[in-house]
């Protein structure tokens, strides 16, 4: 049974399914997955599990369309439908901005940092900085295969983006870590005269 929706049915998950089965055809879940995997996880980190049980319910709601394979794993295919399409194409022309969210636990301690060492708060620096790199790493091969296709400008917009912020974030990391080692917050002796008295 086919059920009617209203937007607030759907999240971000919903129209991760729907924009990918837009851009790039019929596809199972696992393809789905794997399709995340190449692009939108470096930005938009979800359990991939959620893909398979979004597309059943986008099914059931109308917005794709399934068939099951005939012969092998009989593996479900879905399908953007017209009600697909044209949910993805409302939420695409909302202009609604969403606050920046950051949640980072290297943020947190530095922000505490006071109350730690110059040598932990080089430790930290140093580890974010190898995280950094490493995931400009994966932002730059992702790049490279969008270049080379050339027919996906907002997804190499995107891209661009990110190479951008993390290379900053990298290079301030860089700083906290050239400035750890020799400054040691005054704060950081205060404390402890106060929680020896």
């Amino acid at each position: 049974m086919v059920r009617t929706m209203s937007s607030a049915d759907l999240n971000p998950v919903s129209y991760v399914v729907l924009g990918l089965l837009a851009r790039d055809g019929a596809a199972t879940a696992y393809e789905l997955k794997l399709a995340v995997e190449r692009g939108i996880a470096l930005f938009w980190p979800f359990p991939r599990s959620q893909l398979y049980s979004e597309a059943e319910r986008l099914s059931r709601l109308g917005l794709l369309s399934e068939e099951r394979e005939q012969s092998g794993r009989r593996r479900r295919v879905y399908r953007i439908t017209r009600s697909g399409h044209a949910a993805l194409r409302a939420w695409l022309g909302d202009p609604a901005a969403q606050e920046v969210q950051y949640r980072s636990l290297a943020l947190l301690k530095l922000f505490f940092g006071q109350f730690s060492s110059g040598e932990d708060i080089a430790a930290l620096a140093e580890a974010e900085l190898a995280s950094y790199e490493q995931v400009l790493g994966l932002h730059e091969q992702a790049l490279g295969r969008l270049r080379a296709r050339g027919d996906r400008p907002w997804q190499l917009a995107v891209g661009e983006l990110l190479i951008d912020a993390h290379r900053a974030a990298a290079d301030h990391w860089k700083r906290i870590a050239r400035h750890a080692d020799r400054k040691s917050s005054p704060r950081r002796g205060r404390a402890r005269q106060r929680a020896s008295t």
